[in-house]
């Protein structure tokens, strides 16, 4: 099924403030919250688009590209596996989005911002990669399989950076919070201030004794071969995005994202305009005099075409929809083909001699345009 636009979805404009969509995923996040709904599989499924739409629209960068591309231009279009496409489960969305949630709401200790107290879940950090293709792989879209280095949660401790994945204890500093409070007493009253907590740098949790896998990091670095959908249609220096593919943070939390970076290999013939591709013709004199039939090359294949006799360089052929695809499915460029006469640069005898025979030929004579014959008329006139 069609995804529905990220706008529709939380029912926004456009052009809608970074207030406004907050606004409008927190309203929509407590009405289909599984709290309020349980058991209702309609409203979890609304409950993560609705958080989905705001991933996108909440992120600059991303909203930047949802505008440009679409949906082609997010990870359901890169393969998904991540955050994107439908694959956010409730603990990313809980992690990732709870401080959406102000003091007093009803959910707000679930999502970490209930009393001001919550601590938010980090999110590890993006990986970039630049991905190769050649001009028949953007023209169709492709489907590629990568590898990838990157950290994983691991599988030893689970992730918490303890031995057996067991031997962990709340910070006795910070109460598991992650953070301190410090009272001053000043001249207007009491000043409260909130700090990361210097004991368990904002973990909230102590480690007895370190995973002897991962050293205490939660985390491993692995090769991973990733599958990779690329659309039809993309440019050189488009990114694609696939959530949940990066690097995930240590001792727990949500992982980052990986960032494609597409690349256009050069063809040995044709080159792209936009959505056209581009053929450069070389006939010789006699065949666009007389006029011809030539094969010329296509993307992924060859198309035989007529060329009228009596064709001027200069003159642009076109193949109707032999072209890239819109990336959002609107429509096939063309293939554009520039006829060039083709001057030789050395002539046998008898090649010349047919040549000043044919000079002085009417037929060969230049026919001027209109413009050109009246400023000829004129300068006639004046030397007259």
């Amino acid at each position: 099924m069609a995804k529905r636009d990220y706008y529709e979805v939380l029912g926004v404009s456009k052009t809608a403030s970074d207030d406004e969509i907050k606004k409008a995923y927190r309203k929509l996040a407590i009405k289909y919250h599984p709290d309020k709904n349980p058991g209702d599989k309609q409203a979890e499924e609304s409950f993560k688009e609705a958080a989905e739409a705001y991933e996108v629209l909440s992120n600059q960068q991303k909203r930047q590209q949802y505008d440009r591309f679409g949906h082609a231009g997010m990870g359901g279009a890169a393969g998904g596996g991540g955050a994107y496409g439908g694959g956010m489960n409730m603990e990313d969305i809980f992690s990732q989005f709870g401080d959406i949630f102000g003091d007093g709401s009803p959910f707000g200790n679930m999502f970490g911002g209930g009393g001001g107290g919550g601590r938010r879940v980090r999110k590890g950090s993006d990986l970039r990669i630049k991905l190769k293709l050649n001009l028949e792989e953007v023209a169709n879209g492709v489907e590629k399989k990568i590898k990838v280095k990157r950290h994983v949660t691991c599988k030893a401790c689970t992730g918490n950076g303890a031995k057996n994945g067991t031997e962990v204890q709340g910070c006795q500093t910070c109460g598991g919070s992650g953070q301190v409070r410090r009272v001053q007493q000043t001249m207007l009253g009491q000043m409260v201030t909130t700090s990361t907590c210097p004991t368990c740098n904002g973990e909230g949790k102590m480690i007895k004794t370190r995973c002897e896998v991962c050293f205490g990091e939660g985390r491993v670095l692995e090769e991973e071969i990733i599958p990779i959908k690329i659309p039809a249609g993309v440019a050189e220096g488009m990114q694609l995005s696939m959530g949940g593919k990066g690097n995930v943070p240590p001792r727990g939390g949500v992982a980052g994202d990986l960032l494609i970076v597409i690349e256009e290999e050069p063809h040995e013939i044709l080159h792209r305009d936009g959505n056209n591709v581009i053929y450069e013709l070389y006939l010789n004199f006699a065949d666009a005099a007389l006029g011809t039939s030539v094969e010329v090359p296509t993307i992924g294949g060859k198309a035989r075409i007529s060329v009228e006799a009596g064709t001027q360089g200069g003159k642009i052929l076109r193949l109707k929809g032999k072209g890239i695809k819109e990336i959002n499915g609107y429509g096939t460029g063309d293939q554009l083909i520039h006829v060039n006469i083709w001057t030789p640069k050395t002539l046998s005898k008898e090649e010349t001699d047919i040549l000043e025979k044919l000079k002085n030929s009417p037929n060969f004579a230049p026919k001027p345009s209109k413009g050109e014959k009246s400023f000829f008329e004129k300068m006639k006139d004046f030397f007259n």
